[in-house]
């Protein structure tokens, strides 16, 4: 029997309960009626689900109940036993955790301001099962998930915003926005380069007859602010993938909320990146729910305070009632909202918009829906193009209801081999909260301490082999086992994990002994005195079981 050792950090995926096959689409439903009341009550057979226009076979159905539950007080570990092994006892996890994701990429100093103060009297009332976390876009003045109401406070405190680089305000001429650029480079829109030509004309106080040679200028502007704008939205949209895959490791509720005046995402690639994060807080059951920083938003003739007057000059064939640069303005605005909206819609989150009580919104984006459906298939003969799938999610009940979902999907740009789909399910199993038991697993761990500030964790991980099917080749009883043994602070944060391979190579004799005795891998951590939470995953590779357990130890 050979032992492979390896130290691992393991990613993260989609979650256990819709493991593995990545042809499997999930719409994650939320209900309501005339009133605005969450629907739980309903079952799988009320509802239809089509893609591309042809209705699909829903395989996959769950309804998820979000009232809080009360976290198990702690239970300790003896200091008296060091180096004893100890029955690890079951462990003590908060119930719900809430990242608060500030876009200072994009916010504005006025916006950050109001939306810093509101998000201060939010984590000020955290219930004691509650655990907030602050990051940001730029992935300055970040603090991992915790309960001290202080350092959350410190570090909103410190939110600033942070732009690449400045292409937009009262200084810039001419004045170009994401969304103009967009129009000029990509779509050739010649309206949106004339307003841009407009508006170099004014604020760069040049004669009029000149209009026609200023084209390559703004046309070089527009081109320099969509390289600035890109970059900023991948930045956002990478940070909030790797967010995602984050809060995947941690157990109970899971709730992203995104705070942002919103942003555009031109590029076809970018909607594919936007797809792939609601698929993955889809399987990771993670809810993503946005803010609009802005609050209300209002057209305000010739612009607002912070920006000089450029009154428009006629242009030929224009047809518009509104002046060229209110109407982009105002088009902007709401293209912005959209990557809000789809954010939350199709993750069964809140997106709070066009509403200037903050406070009231950092309420209702924290708090999940209290019901929501998944529903999941299989698309027949899909093609691994990567293509663009349209999803329309009814209800064959004739009340009416206001359903929100997600409106499509992209395909699969290659299948997934076994190794990966194993490797894959064992993460996700690592990073979920669920204990599974096709393998019995006894799980014990021990300590001791080195000094007052280091101690050695060993965790023992008895595991019976009678359950395991064996491979017969070679004269011998061929299997692997692969073992992750997974430590998490008090507040449920990954800190590191350790995979064996157990290589089962056994002559008939042998396996008879082991059938008997089992296995008993050993692995130790170096950590500090405090509270952890300890997670063992075993899985074989003929029969695929699988078995998940939770320990808790606390080192005085």
């Amino acid at each position: 029997m050979a032992i492979k050792d390896e130290s691992a950090t393991p990613k993260v995926a989609e979650a256990a309960r819709f493991r593995v096959n990545v042809k499997l689409v999930l719409a994650r439903v939320v209900v309501r009626d005339a009133s605005g009341h969450v629907i739980g009550n309903l079952h799988k057979e009320d509802f239809q689900i089509s893609d591309n226009g042809k209705p699909q076979v829903i395989s996959d159905f769950d309804v998820e109940h979000l009232a809080p539950q009360p976290s198990a007080p702690a239970t300790a570990t003896s200091s008296s036993a060091a180096n004893a092994v100890q029955p690890a006892p079951p462990p003590t996890l908060p119930s719900r955790y809430v990242a608060y994701l500030f876009d200072d990429l994009h916010l504005n100093f006025a916006d950050l301001a109001l939306v810093r103060q509101a998000a201060e009297h939010r984590v000020a009332a955290l219930a004691a099962t509650e655990r907030a976390a602050i990051f940001t876009t730029s992935g300055q003045n970040t603090l991992d998930f915790t309960d001290d109401h202080a350092k959350l406070k410190q570090t909103l405190e410190k939110l600033l915003p942070r732009p690449t680089m400045e292409t937009e305000g009262p200084t810039e001429c001419p004045l170009v926005t994401f969304y103009q650029a967009d129009l000029i480079v990509n779509k050739h829109d010649l309206q949106a380069l004339q307003t841009g030509i407009n508006d170099y004309i004014n604020c760069a106080n040049l004669p009029q007859q000149m209009w026609n040679t200023a084209g390559p200028f703004v046309e070089g502007k527009a081109d320099q602010v969509l390289n600035v704008g890109e970059h900023e939205s991948r930045l956002a949209i990478g940070v909030l993938r790797d967010l995602v895959r984050r809060m995947a490791a941690m157990p109970g509720q899971r709730t992203l909320v995104l705070i942002s005046p919103g942003f555009l995402t031109p590029a076809m690639d970018m909607d594919y990146d936007n797809n792939d994060v609601i698929d993955r807080a889809l399987r990771s059951q993670v809810v993503i729910s946005t803010l609009d920083a802005r609050g209300l938003y209002v057209d305000i003739p010739g612009g607002d305070a912070s920006s000089p007057g450029r009154p428009d000059i006629p242009i030929p064939g224009q047809v518009n009632s509104e002046t060229p640069r209110t109407l982009l303005d105002s088009l902007s605005a709401a293209a912005q909202d959209d990557i809000l909206s789809v954010l939350a819609y199709s993750t069964g989150g809140s997106f709070f918009h066009n509403n200037n009580d903050m406070e009231a919104g950092f309420r209702r984006v924290a708090d999940n829906p209290e019901f929501y459906y998944v529903l999941g298939f299989t698309p027949q003969n899909l093609k691994m193009d990567g293509k663009y799938h349209t999803l329309k999610v009814t209800l064959k009940t004739r009340e009416k209801y206001d359903l929100q979902a997600r409106h499509g999907y992209f395909a699969p740009q290659h299948d997934v081999d076994a190794a990966e789909e194993a490797k894959r399910e064992i993460d996700d199993e690592v990073l979920s909260s669920e204990e599974l038991h096709d393998l019995p697993v006894v799980l014990h761990t021990q300590f001791f301490k080195a000094s007052d500030d280091s101690a050695k964790l060993t965790v023992l991980a008895r595991v019976d082999v009678k359950r395991l099917h064996y491979k017969q080749a070679d004269n011998r009883n061929q299997n692997d086992l692969t073992v992750v043994t997974a430590v998490f602070d008090h507040n449920g944060n990954f800190l590191q994990a350790n995979q064996k391979i157990i290589q089962m190579r056994w002559r008939n004799e042998t396996l008879q002994e082991k059938l008997g005795s089992g296995i008993t891998l050993r692995t130790s951590f170096d950590v500090k005195p405090g509270r952890y939470l300890v997670r063992v995953v075993a899985r074989d590779t003929e029969q695929q079981l699988m078995s998940a357990e939770n320990g808790a130890v606390e080192i005085p």
